[in-house]
């Protein structure tokens, strides 16, 4: 009995001991074949972007123009702008070390530790071009890429090359002397890696190849050994990571990588930092703050960890936050982050016209809408997607396919470096997370047309194309014909292998239904709703909606034919009352779509413009202008002008045309807005020339993405409207002496200034200075005090004025102390 039992016991133990060998083995590998969708995932699958083809219209031009000109127009910037070369410099730095050589220093070619993930994103994107087109010259050139990062990967896994290149010291004043030890600052390490497993996930699923995702395990692996024990506590500074393990996970089965992913959450709420998001647990979170890209993309790692793992908390908060974002905190075209300094979600109706609204923030804003549908099957998220794709989103990128945006304002001086130094469109940044961003975007974008749920199939956006779907086992394939987003007509062409008995969900938008958006941020001046038409083989549907959606229940056959008639008549848009910056100004919208003024078209000034309630708007479909667009020709508006220093009147204009928002900036540097005036008193009349504002402009320290222009644009805090009131100032840099200059271009006696500080405490690190002096140059070439002043007052609301002894000079110089710590800035420095 004894002999028995022992034996019995040392099967057992051998058995567990192979089990424990075969689960590390499992561990270790994955399968040649993608794991199919997790039993638990989303309860509606999006029909894959490779089954949808774009055959006409705004989006297969915009598909085209990705695919011929973007494409390789990214993969040349990745190229000439270092950061194919920083793969090749950290390889080189490990293939040295290892050679014995320790005295030499590497430099490397770009600025930012993030830039890696620029080359993974533009593999992402072509990956998906290649799913959607096979092209054997670019699968070659993507495994050519690959080679660079495969060398640059350390033999643990790590994959970082500013680190790798600088070994015994950081290199970069945001990496820290361990690994990981600054990600919750700003090193990225752990949001490189993220687009790195997003990137392999997808060049695989294209290609079937694993050169990229057996780099994307390697990592993974060493991110399990490092994290998964729950130490060290870090929370990834910036947010990515979770959306790149979930990917893992989904196409491994490890569910190591889901592990990883809800821990990278669960951590956070330790180090009170709003910026990213790290204030609260996450489940506990309901506001969204902080740099918007950061938390938009966190938003879409909670759905995605709520989705696999079943657990409610994630979807509850995100929830919340989503309601606070569409009820509070989104901009007319959808972009949200309304704060340049911090690249941040504002406060609660902080919507100015002067807004940052990131390329990347809508992106991403696009896919946690996106995922919160599939995790609900309600309409309103797609109808914000919609919104956002069209307007905020598209116009992150030209109609060239090689000119960007990285912020995207409501209201444009025509003049401004703006866009991260540049005025205008730019070809590529310093920091170029932007570009590629929206290049994946659109890469991808058929994926977001229709969604399958059991026998439920979601019609989600409106555009001209062919699609396979398999709903109940069978093969159905979609004809879409329609010009969508200019005309409100689409026929839907049914043709499923066999018959098949299923319900088809057509969305029907909000700005059908008379509101802009599922919130009452926004209100159509008159909301009444479109009279919409329903067709099935010409029979009327007459059911009641069902979250949005038109909802057919029919068995169908070859041949079967909707048709959605939606009218499109434009609409004049308020905002809410608490949004300062709109107050008494409208905007106009035409189906999905926000239109914009631009000087070009309007006598070269826009922000002057009132328009009535009895103004005539008509709309007119171009086919050659701007790629082929509906524009809004506009009688009987007029123009505010000063009758004298403190009072506006209308004057007769000639006609005025509006131009879809997203389509601005591809003609010549013009003034731009939204939002204009419905009476005078808040029109803005072209400004008189004034000595400030034909001065020349210099500046101690100027930082990359930071104009001169605000220091004397004539707008102040004062007079401009609500949040428009640009800003300059000299951060990063802290506790210095720095300066601002104005050249005049005759000499020219002045008495005074004013000035108006900017200050951002409790977002930024802005302060008013310690002390401040004017000076002024000498005919000798000096700088000398202004004589006589009166008190240099400093206060953070209204102008400070000094006067002076009347001088004659053809240069001042503004001189200010920063506070130990703290930077500043100005709104408007007035001579």
């Amino acid at each position: 009995m004894h002999l028995c039992l022992t034996n019995v016991l040392d099967q057992l133990a051998h058995l567990l001991t192979l089990r424990r060998m075969l689960k590390r083995m499992l561990n270790c590998l994955v399968c040649s074949i993608a794991v199919a969708v997790p039993a638990g995932d989303y309860p509606i699958q999006p029909v894959p972007f490779t089954d949808v083809r774009f055959t006409a219209g705004l989006l297969q031009a915009r598909q085209a123009t990705n695919l011929h000109v973007t494409l390789p127009f990214a993969i040349r910037q990745c190229e000439s702008s270092g950061r194919l070369k920083n793969f090749d410099l950290a390889a080189e730095v490990m293939r040295r070390r290892a050679a014995g050589e320790t005295n030499f220093q590497i430099k490397p070619p770009t600025e930012y530790p993030f830039d890696d993930t620029d080359v993974y994103k533009v593999i992402e994107g072509a990956s998906f071009c290649l799913s959607v087109e096979p092209n054997p010259a670019l699968a070659e050139k993507l495994e050519e890429m690959i080679k660079h990062i495969a060398a640059a990967q350390e033999p643990d896994g790590y994959l970082y090359t500013f680190r790798t290149m600088h070994p015994d010291s950081p290199g970069h004043p945001w990496i820290g002397k361990q690994r990981w030890e600054k990600d919750p600052e700003l090193s990225h390490e752990l949001y490189n890696l993220g687009h790195l497993f997003e990137a392999g996930v997808a060049h695989y699923q294209a290609t079937g190849s694993r050169s990229l995702l057996d780099i994307c395990l390697k990592a993974a692996e060493l991110l399990d050994r490092e994290f998964a024990d729950g130490e060290p506590r870090i929370s990834p500074g910036h947010q990515v990571v979770e959306m790149g393990l979930a990917k893992l996970y989904r196409v491994t089965g490890d569910k190591r990588w889901l592990n990883l992913a809800k821990f990278f959450l669960d951590v956070r709420g330790h180090r009170r930092s709003e910026y990213s998001q790290d204030h609260k647990p996450v489940v506990e979170q309901d506001e969204a703050v902080g740099h918007a890209v950061r938390a938009n993309y966190m938003y879409c790692g909670m759905a995605d960890v709520a989705a696999l793992t079943g657990d409610t908390r994630y979807f509850n908060a995100i929830t919340k936050i989503w309601d606070n974002v569409v009820g509070c905190k989104l901009h007319l075209t959808g972009g949200c982050g309304a704060r340049a300094s911090g690249e941040a979600y504002g406060a609660n109706y902080e919507l100015p016209h002067r807004c940052y609204n990131e390329t990347c923030a809508a992106v991403a804003f696009l896919f946690w809408n996106h995922r919160m549908f599939l995790l609900t099957g309600d309409s309103k998220y797609m109808d914000v997607f919609e919104r956002t794709l069209y307007n905020g989103a598209l116009s992150g990128v030209g109609l060239s396919g090689d000119r960007f945006f990285y912020p995207n304002p409501l209201e444009y001086d025509g003049r401004s470096r703006n866009n991260h130094g540049h005025a205008g469109r730019a070809p590529w940044f310093g920091c170029a997370c932007c570009p590629p961003n929206i290049f994946r975007l659109i890469a991808s974008l058929g994926g977001y047309v229709y969604a399958v749920q059991n026998d439920r199939l979601f019609v989600n956006l409106y555009a001209q194309n062919n699609a396979t779907a398999t709903v109940r086992g069978k093969k159905i394939k979609l004809v879409q014909t329609t010009q969508y987003p200019w005309d409100g007509k689409i026929e839907l062409r049914i043709e499923p292998e066999a018959p098949v008995e299923f319900t088809l969900c057509m969305r029907i938008p909000c700005w059908v239904q008379g509101k802009p958006l599922p919130s009452n941020l926004y209100l159509y001046e008159d909301a009444t709703p479109a009279k919409w038409t329903l067709r099935v083989n010409g029979r009327p549907f007459t059911g009641a909606l069902q979250k949005g959606y038109a909802q057919l229940t029919r068995t169908w056959n070859r041949g079967d034919v909707v048709e959605l008639d939606f009218p499109m008549p434009v609409r004049r848009v308020i905002g809410h009352q608490r949004i300062s910056a709109t107050r008494n100004q409208v905007a106009l919208e035409r189906g999905p779509i926000v239109y914009a003024f631009e000087g070009i078209d309007n006598e070269g000034y826009v922000f002057d413009i009132v328009l009535p309630a009895t103004a005539k708007i008509i709309p007119e479909h171009r086919p050659d202008f701007l790629g082929g667009a509906t524009v809004l020709k506009i009688e009987g508006a007029t123009r505010a002008v000063y009758a004298d220093a403190d009072r506006r009147e209308a004057r007769p204009t000639d006609r005025l045309l509006a131009i879809p928002y997203a389509l601005w900036a591809n003609r010549q540097l013009t003034p731009m807005t939204v939002w204009v005036a419905r009476d005078p008193s808040v029109a803005r009349p072209k400004p008189r020339p004034t000595l400030t504002s034909q001065a020349k402009v210099s500046a101690s320290f100027v930082r990359g993405g930071m104009s001169l222009d605000p220091v004397n644009d004539q707008l102040t805090p004062s007079n401009a409207p609500a949040g428009s009131a640009g800003n300059f100032d000299f951060w990063p840099h802290k506790g210095s002496l720095e300066w601002i200059v104005y050249e005049f271009p005759e000499p020219t006696t002045v008495k005074a200034v004013k000035v108006w500080w900017f200050d951002d405490t409790g977002t930024g690190e802005c302060r008013v200075p310690v002390s401040w002096r004017v000076l002024y140059r000498t005919d000798a070439n000096n700088w000398v005090p202004v004589p006589n002043p009166s008190a240099y007052e400093i206060r953070k609301t209204g102008p400070v004025r000094v006067s002076f002894d009347p001088i004659t000079t053809t240069a001042l110089r503004l001189e200010v102390q920063l506070q130990p710590n703290f930077s500043a800035g100005v709104y408007e420095w007035e001579v």
